[in-house]
């Protein structure tokens, strides 16, 4: 992987590094932050994924200060340590790195663009985006990051996702409608080979994606690589067989 040409997408800053003493719940960690001489700090974690191979006590943390009268922390978690690499766990930036992707034809298979729009109801769900292309097709377009893999293989959901499920069959009915559908996949973990829908953790899900792949929705999982302070899109990997 460290021999395909790396694509800058965003610069992603940081402000401190950090250990962690313990993830209190979903959105909340207690740091510590010796580069601040600071013990017992509460820092907001924007991913709420189960991510138990990545936030435990001790590991490393970059950390991004955050300032706000109607904050309740005052530091926002952007990556964790995994083995040599930083690994990226804020969905708070995931928006902006799929438009990137989008906008700058990194997925052919979209066509011709003529117009991006975000956060576009269909249905029950809010999906990420509505392409519209200049042949007049559109393409509803949802977003999902990827901090899981094993043995190679980037998996997703790392929890039970009833939301996921949701999305995906939103996108097959969009497909059963005559538009077009996409799965966005930013995976996080750079030594992914392949991608596979996690069916030991949420087999509902994965029984939605493999039907979605069988209507005819578009999936394109797409490696990511976070160094010093820049996202770097790196290659497309297939579906696992």
């Amino acid at each position: 992987m460290s021999k395909l040409k790396k694509i800058p997408v965003i610069d992603i800053s940081w402000d401190a590094e950090g250990i962690l003493i313990e993830r209190n719940n979903r959105f909340l960690g207690t740091v510590d932050i010796p580069d601040c001489d600071l013990k017992n700090v509460m820092v907001h974690i924007r991913d709420p994924g189960r991510l138990e191979n990545i936030l435990y006590p001790g590991n490393k943390l970059l950390l991004k200060k955050r300032n706000g009268k109607n904050r309740k922390t005052n530091w926002e978690l952007i990556a964790a340590r995994v083995k040599n690499e930083w690994i990226l766990v804020n969905s708070g930036y995931h928006h902006m790195i799929a438009r990137y992707i989008i906008e700058n034809d990194m997925i052919p298979s979209i066509g011709k663009i003529e117009k991006v729009m975000s956060e576009k109801r269909f249905g029950d769900s809010r999906l990420d985006f509505l392409i519209l292309n200049h042949d007049g097709s559109k393409i509803w377009t949802e977003v999902k990051g990827c901090t899981m893999a094993e043995k190679n293989t980037a998996l997703f959901p790392d929890a039970v996702t009833s939301r996921g499920k949701r999305h995906i069959e939103e996108l097959i009915r969009i497909v059963e409608m005559g538009d077009r559908a996409l799965l966005l996949i930013l995976i996080f973990r750079p030594e992914s080979k392949c991608f596979a829908p996690n069916n030991i953790i949420d087999p509902e899900f994965s029984r939605s994606f493999e039907l979605a792949t069988n209507k005819g929705v578009l999936v394109h999982p797409v490696i990511l690589k976070y160094e010093n302070g820049t996202i770097y899109y790196l290659s497309e990997i297939p579906l696992c067989k």
